[in-house]
């Protein structure tokens, strides 16, 4: 096998492979990038909509001046309701605990029993922590706040001008590549494009659903529950079957019959989310099988701890369709060969 045929194959897998590796070795500056793509990538078709009615560096500036002011009025509702709410429930956990170690089918096992201790004191700590942690936002708002100025920056740029950049960045290969690293970068952005957008949209019906059902059925910590329920859907798989579990457990301190109507609204609600709602939202595109996410999933954790389980499919799309570039490549290159083999017995 002759490298000099797999040179630009070799140069974006090493390039992809790099890219990926500045999350482990430069992790700050790789969320900044990345958190500015994804939000690029969000408002990338109404930018290029209002580009027809003004120039393009108005646009930009428009759209994502509206997008930052709806993520602050967003953020500021939740926070008025999401923030008393979970502050009330680490407040109650102890009673919360008191009732479901009480619950007889716990008292009746010794494994149960212990099981749900480590259980719930792993909970205790996670929530205590994620609260404390809230704190430290605010004490290092300043940087934060820094780092919100810069991925703005970064975002407009690149709504301004990412064009232009993949542009230049696919020219740096051979000329006659120029076409297929383009369409490669194309594949990736909309593959992204469409994960992001479906993602968000079932946070957000998954939250809606979860609060409105909480509310109704006079369920406590409706907020709670909602914001873990959605947020949970990023994580797909695991995230909504931990939302789940936690969420049952919460309606058994009320009453029994009701925790066996939440779950049944928890399955059918992951049902329809990732048999209905999903496939409609990105189609057969990601085509990523189970094991998969959940192999990247559990990896991302371990070498990022939570950012790394969110951002795992991300990586694994991207990954996909460089592996599947390469494929095809390889494929063409072998099929040169041997029609030029063939043509040159042929000729003889």
């Amino acid at each position: 096998m002759r490298l000099k045929n797999y040179r630009t194959s070799i140069i974006i897998a090493l390039t992809f492979a790099l890219l990926i590796s500045a999350f482990w070795f430069f992790p700050s500056l790789a969320f900044i990038c990345f958190i500015s793509l994804l939000i690029h990538l969000l408002l990338y078709p109404l930018v290029n909509w209002l580009n027809r009615k003004m120039p393009r560096f108005a646009a930009a500036a428009l759209i994502l001046g509206f997008f930052t002011a709806m993520a602050v009025g967003w953020l500021g509702l939740v926070s008025s309701t999401f923030v008393p709410t979970f502050t009330k429930f680490i407040t109650d956990f102890p009673d919360i605990n008191e009732k479901i170690r009480n619950l007889a089918i716990i008292q009746n096992s010794d494994f149960l029993s212990s099981e749900v201790d480590n259980f719930l004191s792993t909970l205790m700590k996670s929530g205590l922590e994620t609260l404390t942690s809230s704190f430290d936002m605010f004490l290092s708002f300043f940087n934060k706040f820094i780092d919100a100025v810069i991925i703005l920056f970064v975002t407009f740029y690149l709504l301004k001008d990412g064009r232009d950049i993949e542009n230049y960045i696919a020219r740096l290969f051979p000329h006659q590549d120029y076409f297929r690293v383009y369409h490669l970068f194309e594949r990736i952005l909309q593959a992204l494009r469409k994960y992001v957008t479906s993602q968000l949209t079932i946070c957000c019906l998954t939250g809606i659903i979860v609060f409105s059902y909480f509310t109704l059925r006079g369920l406590p910590y409706a907020s709670v529950f909602a914001v873990m329920s959605g947020v949970a859907e990023f994580i797909p798989v695991l995230g909504p079957t931990v939302a789940s579990v936690l969420g049952t457990i919460m309606a058994v301190t009320q009453d029994s019959w009701l925790a066996l109507q939440t779950a049944i609204f928890y399955l059918v609600l992951t049902q329809f989310n990732h048999n209905v709602i999903y496939p409609y939202l990105i189609g057969k595109s990601l085509n990523l099988h189970p094991i998969a996410i959940i192999l990247g999933i559990i990896l991302g954790g371990e070498l990022l701890g939570a950012p790394g389980m969110f951002l795992a499919v991300p990586i694994i799309v991207i990954c996909k369709l460089v592996i599947e570039d390469i494929y095809r490549d390889r494929l063409q290159v072998q099929s040169m060969i041997g029609e030029s083999r063939w043509l040159r017995r042929d000729q003889s």
